[in-house]
């Protein structure tokens, strides 16, 4: 038996060390890096690898990313595993060899310690602009992988600490804002460069060897964690479905999203088969994607003192069939794959429901909206603005949802009204609640929010991926589902509604807004509490009108609830549903 086995201490000590490394990696990438879409909305992930390529920390970043970067680092391993060399940094960003989509860049840097070649650091951003089509790099509506931007293999982006100047002159001459692009890019390195120093500092303290032996550990002992919170889970097999509006595209098209999971003692498998063909446009997952979806929604359902890991992946198995959504085929574009993703969880959250209705909560909003505003100013020169934008999360069973907090799925932030107005030729003129949006129940959904966005320049192009304008997000065990999404062009004029996804020439003065879906209520409604009913309607994110109808609660006019006129209000709702317990996981509102 080895030393480390047998010291405990040490071993808690190496795991905190370890996952710090990771974190401090993403706060150099905060404190260093140029664009909003990191700086703000932190669409990025950290990790620390071994040099095998097994995934050993993720920072505290974005759980779209779990399953992603062991997928792109294999691609580097297949390339260049023979001839890695210490001074050596790589990069990829193409979809058919391990990337996700065009505008997430990978970068990988191997760390050697006395010529021996013992880990990696691994970070991935979502750059602005990668070229193509439209500014941004990820519209909705493009229908093959080469309108998207510029395509990256699995490449060597520093040899022996050298730049790879003809790389660097490629991606300059493609990408829109290569000032922002490599001042991204340089948050990537320094990141990168931060974990080879405390890296090596731990193997400074305790040896090469014994700290080796620790990343083996810290691996086994999240299997064993993981694999000993599935065995608590209730065996069974459930399946679920949703859809996604459409795909930008085939307007009005729904595309199916199907999932099976099966839990048998210590494993769970997710199984994919049934969701529908690839789509002409560019919602298309990556397969690394899907698995990066399946192990996040699992992981919401088990303890939360799991090391994020190799170990956690191996105790789970994720199917999907090639040349379907779920793991698109060349030339299939993927530049809007996210959606699909954040879908993704929802259809498996109402898969959960059935296995553990204690843990799971009702859909999200289907996020996250994807905004992109970019053109050239006056003088030619080039402006993009990239947004995410999501913020309710589904009733639980045991509290509301959230109200303003990015989806589990995304952990993003929002960016900032005044740095948005400082940085790009937009106004914000209307960042607000929106009342009666969110799905009824004893716990009720997240009350989602809009964004009004006037364009200041003279002409640009607004891109906009979007969802549940149709399918609304579902509620859980008697709670309502959320009311839909919106985009709406000039809302204080013409209030024309557009579709969830699509590509418009923008002009100076004009007006868009979108609007969050509202998230799904857990519960019957006629169950919540009439005191938080009325501190909702006090807030203004239910009506009075609702209050009543939703939840049979009869409010004075000091907000103070009537317990009387309440009890027979909904002993009359009761009857005139003609049910008094919940009869279905899935429950929708009566028209």
């Amino acid at each position: 038996m080895s030393t480390t086995t047998r010291d405990p201490v040490l071993f808690e000590l190496f795991k905190n060390a370890v996952h710090s490394i990771a974190d401090e990696m993403a706060l150099t990438v905060v404190r260093t890096t140029y664009s909003g879409v990191l700086k703000d909305n932190m669409d990025f992930s950290t990790a620390f690898c071994a040099a095998d390529g097994r995934l050993v920390a993720q920072g505290l970043t974005l759980p779209g990313h779990l399953g992603s970067i062991p997928s792109a680092l294999q691609a580097v391993l297949e390339r260049y595993g023979d001839s890695i060399r210490e001074g050596d940094i790589y990069c990829l960003n193409d979809p058919y060899e391990g990337g996700m989509h065009l505008p997430d860049l990978f970068v990988f840097q191997p760390i050697f310690h006395e010529g021996v070649h013992v880990a990696f650091a691994a970070v991935i951003c979502h750059h602005v602009d990668t070229g193509g089509r439209v500014p941004g790099s990820n519209a909705a509506d493009s229908t093959e992988i080469y309108q998207e931007g510029l395509r990256i293999p699995a490449s060597r982006l520093y040899d022996r600490g050298e730049p790879n100047e003809t790389l660097f002159r490629i991606i300059e001459k493609n990408v829109r804002a290569p000032t922002l692009y490599f001042g991204d890019l340089r948050a990537q390195l320094s990141a990168c460069h931060i974990a080879e120093q405390q890296f090596l500092d731990l193997i400074a303290r305790h040896g090469r060897d014994t700290v080796l032996e620790l990343m083996d550990q810290l691996v086994d002992y999240a299997e064993r964690m993981a694999r000993n919170a599935i065995a608590k889970l209730p065996d069974g097999k459930v399946s679920f479905e949703d859809w996604i509006d459409d795909d930008g595209v085939d307007h009005g098209k729904p595309i199916r999203l199907f999932v099976t999971v099966e839990k048998r003692g210590d494993r769970i498998n997710v199984d994919w088969t049934g969701t529908a063909k690839q789509a002409r446009a560019a919602i298309n997952n990556t397969f690394s994607f899907t698995k990066a979806a399946s192990y996040a929604a699992i992981r919401c359902i088990l303890d939360g003192d799991i090391p994020t890991n190799e170990g956690y992946f191996r105790c789970i198995d994720v199917k999907a069939e090639q040349g379907t959504v779920a793991w698109g085929e060349l030339p299939a574009a993927c530049a809007a794959r996210g959606l699909t993703g954040f879908r993704m969880i929802d259809c498996l959250f109402g898969a959960l429901a059935q296995l553990v209705p204690d843990k799971v909560f009702a859909a999200s909003d289907g996020g996250n909206t994807g905004i992109s505003v970019g053109g050239y100013d006056a003088k030619r020169k080039p402006f993009i603005f990239v947004d995410f934008t999501c913020g309710t999360w589904g009733g639980r069973p045991w509290a509301d949802g959230l109200d303003g907090n990015s989806n589990i799925y995304a952990n993003m932030a929002s960016q900032p009204v005044e740095v948005i107005e400082a940085e790009n030729p937009l106004e914000i003129l209307a960042y607000e609640f929106i009342s009666d949006r969110c799905g009824a129940g004893k716990y009720r959904g997240g009350a989602p929010y809009r964004r009004d966005y006037r364009f200041t320049e003279v002409e640009g192009v607004l891109q906009i991926r979007a969802d549940r304008q149709t399918h609304r997000p579902y509620g859980l065990y008697g709670g309502y589902p959320g009311e839909p999404s919106a985009n709406i062009w000039d809302p204080e004029g013409e209030a024309r509604p557009m579709p969830p996804k699509f590509t418009e020439i923008v002009k100076q003065g004009e007006v868009f807004r979108h609007e969050v879906a509202g998230a799904g209520g857990w519960g019957d409604p006629l169950e919540r509490e009439p005191a938080a009913v009325a501190r909702d309607v006090k807030n203004e994110l239910i009506s009075r009108e609702a209050a009543l109808a939703d939840y049979g609660v009869v409010l004075g006019d000091t907000f103070i609830p009537n317990e009387e006129a309440t009890r027979l209000e909904r002993e009359r709702l009761r009857s005139a549903r003609g049910w008094t317990q919940t009869p279905n996981v899935l429950w929708e509102k009566p028209l």
